[in-house]
Parts: structure tokens; C-alpha cells; sequence
């Protein structure tokens, strides 16, 4: 079949390029939000703008570093391939496509309203704009877990130096970020104020899901 064609070499590394492209201008254009921020002369301190933006800047950082997240992941996949196949090209391509589309989300998500407040821990968003976002970032590790499971079930298409036992953690990991965030994207529906606070629990996964240590794991 076409989509089992395994191409290497040159191909393989425009893709990678490519792909570091998309995600490099994506996580550019998320600060376009917040880069007309501006002090009114006279009447604010820049610690008053700051908090008055505070949903748009804490959207926007919170993000950036998600995306860093998800690229490193993306990226100590792809090093373990040493070709792909038409199926993990399409992923790849849909993959690149939530990545783009977060800048919009992010801006609608930190959108701070009518009067001037709203966004990541007033209470207050726009409609479904939560589900959009968390949603996208639920799409994203869904994704990238369904190309890590296209690779493991196809494995011609790993480097030989990169074969190694996989652990629960590592097939699972994907899954659970996924899931995750689509569970705080369903609460936002519901409740924007407790929404705003599930995201601290991204701080006790990677030490429940760390990776194990292995000789012959390589990034």
C-alpha cells in the first residue's frame, strides 16, 4: 500500500525541518494577543495593566510552555524513526494543523470582555471558548499518541539503535495527558473558576508518569 512506503533520508529530515518551522511560528504569534497591551499615560501603573491582564498573560505563558512541551515530545519521536510512511505523514500534518490553530484559541480563551477582566481566573470566558482550547490541546497529545502507536505497531519504521522495551508509562503517557485535558475542557463548560485551577495538576503527572531508566533509552 501507498501510506507503507517508507521514506528516508532527505525526505525524512525536509519533514523535520518543516515541522520545527510550523511549531517555531505558532509559538511566535501566540504573544500577538498581548503585544498591543499598552499603559494608558496618567491614570494605570504597569502593575495595574499587567493584573488587568493578567488572564491573557498567564493564557499566553502557560501555552508557550505546553507547546515547548509537546514539541520536545514530538521531537524525541521523531529522532527514534529513521523513516515515515504516509500515515505518519497525515498525523504529522494534522498534528502541525491544532498547533497552528492554538494561537486562536489562546486568544479567544484569554478573552478578557466587555469590561475589561475575564480570562484564566476571573470565572468568566467566552462560550465554549475552554472546551476549544483545552479540547485543542487534548487533539494534540491524541494525535502524537496515535503516531508513537502507528511507529510500535509498524516497526521497520524505527531506527535499529532505537529498538528498546517499551514501558506502561511511555504507551500510556499520551493517553493520560489527552484525557486530561479533555476533562478540564468539560469542566469549563460548567464552571471557568474551577477549570482555571485543574491545570496545576500538570505538575504532579511527569512525576507520576516519569520515565524509567533505561540504557538503552535514547532521545
Amino acid at each position: 500500500m501507498p501510506g507503507e512506503t517508507l521514506r528516508s533520508g532527505r525526505a525524512f529530515d525536509r519533514l523535520i525541518n518543516f515541522s520545527d518551522a510550523v511549531v517555531a511560528v505558532a509559538v511566535t504569534v501566540l504573544v500577538l494577543p498581548i503585544a498591543d497591551i499598552t499603559l494608558s499615560r496618567g491614570e494605570d501603573t504597569v502593575w495595574e495593566v499587567l493584573g488587568n491582564h493578567a488572564g491573557e498573560i498567564i493564557t499566553f505563558f502557560f501555552t508557550f510552555f505546553v507547546v515547548a512541551i509537546m514539541w520536545l515530545t514530538h521531537n524525541r519521536f521523531m529522532n527514534q524513526l529513521r523513516g515515515y510512511d504516509g500515515v505518519i505523514f497525515w498525523l504529522n500534518t494534522a498534528w502541525l494543523s491544532i498547533i497552528a490553530f492554538l494561537p486562536v484559541t489562546s486568544a479567544l480563551y484569554s478573552d478578557p470582555g466587555w469590561d475589561g477582566t475575564g480570562g484564566w481566573f476571573s470565572g468568566w470566558t467566552l462560550d465554549g471558548s475552554g472546551m476549544l482550547y483545552w479540547g485543542s490541546l487534548s487533539l494534540i497529545c491524541f494525535i502524537i499518541t496515535l503516531m508513537s502507536l502507528r511507529a510500535r505497531s509498524n516497526t521497520h519504521l524505527y531506527d535499529p539503535e532505537q529498538a528498546r522495551l517499551w514501558s506502561w508509562r511511555e504507551i500510556s503517557r499520551g493517553w493520560i495527558y489527552a484525557v486530561y485535558f479533555l476533562i478540564i475542557g468539560v469542566v469549563s463548560l460548567f464552571s471557568a473558576g474551577i477549570a482555571a485551577y485543574l491545570p496545576l495538576g500538570l505538575i504532579v503527572l511527569p512525576f507520576l508518569l516519569k520515565r524509567e531508566d533505561s540504557s538503552s533509552d535514547t532521545d
